[in-house]
């Protein structure tokens, strides 16, 4: 049986890719500090007996015994209010973690896949944005930490290919949803359907003109399966390209409640992407891939997902407690 390693593994996108592994067959071995992860995402893993969970925090030397056949490291804050409370762990758990997980890889002769991000392209001068566009990143303001912390991730990975002749894959994920999303992480999706079903009025930052591209994530999670087993070596956009304004995607999200709130406007935060749309002519060529699922059908399971959580967790205005993972 197959040995592969997920870091983040109890996350959003880290729980959906223990779970794909799990049904291809492999034995997965988990590797999360909870920092931002929830045990809740993979308890239904816990009985499995090719399920293994180790509570780490890759930042600090990795070992796992035996052999180890993949890697795949997504550990790491990826909402706004996550890293820019805790922006040191945000900038070790990419360039200390990935250099732990880099070696690991290294010495277990293991292929290892970096989950990268748009955030690459910062506040993108060209639109849609392609694989070989270099970015528009502000490095000393509040979203650099957890941008500039990617840049690195990537960097580093293709040195370890070049110079140690690694296997190495690296994914550019764009904007993502689905179940198992934090309600009260404050990336889009989740802070509408919030806001929604608890009867308030939808927030938008800005105008509203600004745009994202939503990709449902049994989508991403196929696409991110298909990079691991290719030969690429080089980073690759996967995602929706379906662009919506953000004052439109609230109107549909209105819709899809049938609630009667209103959209009020807030001011842009500092650095904030006014264009996000990837092109996925790499991924659609090297790994034949796009995206199946449309947003409507898409939004509908997620909905039914939030609607099922506790009133608890639906009316829960505090985010996640990071006093204990302070860094001097």
């Amino acid at each position: 049986m197959k040995k592969v390693l997920i870091t983040g593994a109890a996350g959003f996108l880290g729980s959906h890719l223990c779970d794909r592994f799990i049904k291809e067959g492999y034995h997965v071995i988990g590797m999360d500090n909870l920092i931002t992860g929830d045990l809740k995402n993979i308890e239904h893993l816990f009985k499995l007996k090719n399920f293994e969970f180790y509570n780490h925090d890759v930042s600090k030397f990795v070992h796992v015994p035996g052999n180890l056949d993949y890697i795949l490291h997504f550990a790491s804050p990826a909402s706004p209010i996550d890293y820019l409370k805790i922006p040191i762990q945000t900038l070790k758990v990419g360039s200390l973690g990935t250099h732990n997980l880099l070696g690991l890889a290294k010495e277990k002769n293991a292929r290892i896949l970096i989950a990268s991000t748009s955030e690459v392209y910062g506040d993108p001068l060209i639109h849609p944005q392609t694989e070989d566009y270099y970015g528009n990143v502000n490095t000393i303001g509040p979203r650099g930490v957890y941008d500039e912390a990617k840049r690195f991730q990537e960097s580093i990975t293709m040195a370890y290919h070049t110079y140690h002749k690694l296997e190495t894959r690296i994914v550019r994920i764009f904007n993502t949803y689905g179940p198992r999303m934090r309600l009260n992480d404050g990336r889009v999706v989740p802070a509408f359907i919030g806001q929604a079903l608890r009867g308030e009025d939808l927030t938008v930052f800005g105008d509203g003109s600004q745009t994202r591209s939503f990709c449902y994530v049994d989508d991403l999670i196929e696409g991110i399966y298909r990079l691991l087993f290719s030969d690429y070596v080089y980073p690759v956009n996967i995602g929706n390209p379906n662009e919506i304004t953000i004052g439109d995607f609230a109107e549909e999200i209105i819709k899809l409640t049938g609630t009667d709130q209103k959209v009020i406007y807030k001011p842009l935060p500092v650095n904030d992407p006014l264009q996000r749309q990837p092109d996925i002519s790499k991924a659609k060529e090297v790994l034949k891939w796009e995206p199946k699922i449309d947003r409507s059908e898409g939004m509908k399971r997620t909905l039914e997902y939030f609607k099922s959580l506790s009133e608890e967790e639906l009316y829960r205005s505090e985010h996640k407690d990071f006093s204990s993972y302070s860094e001097q």
